[in-house]
């Protein structure tokens, strides 16, 4: 995935451990994947509700 091979996964693992601590990196985790499903539903729901190509007033003409 991304292109990152176990090591860099681990290296990754450690840095977040060592600044975050072991207590608060599974909030972390819990809260970056409620903002991804978040997002996800908000794209898909976002395609469906965006107004048509007819519904918007034409544009001006301008000078140039």
């Amino acid at each position: 995935m991304f292109g990152l091979g176990y090591g860099e996964w681990i290296l990754i693992f450690a840095v977040l451990l060592l600044l975050f601590g072991g207590r608060k990196l599974p909030e972390l985790a819990r809260g970056l994947g409620a903002s991804i499903r978040e997002f996800r539903e908000a794209m898909r729901s976002g395609a469906s509700d965006s107004p048509s190509k007819e519904a918007l007033p034409p544009k001006e003409k301008t000078l140039e």
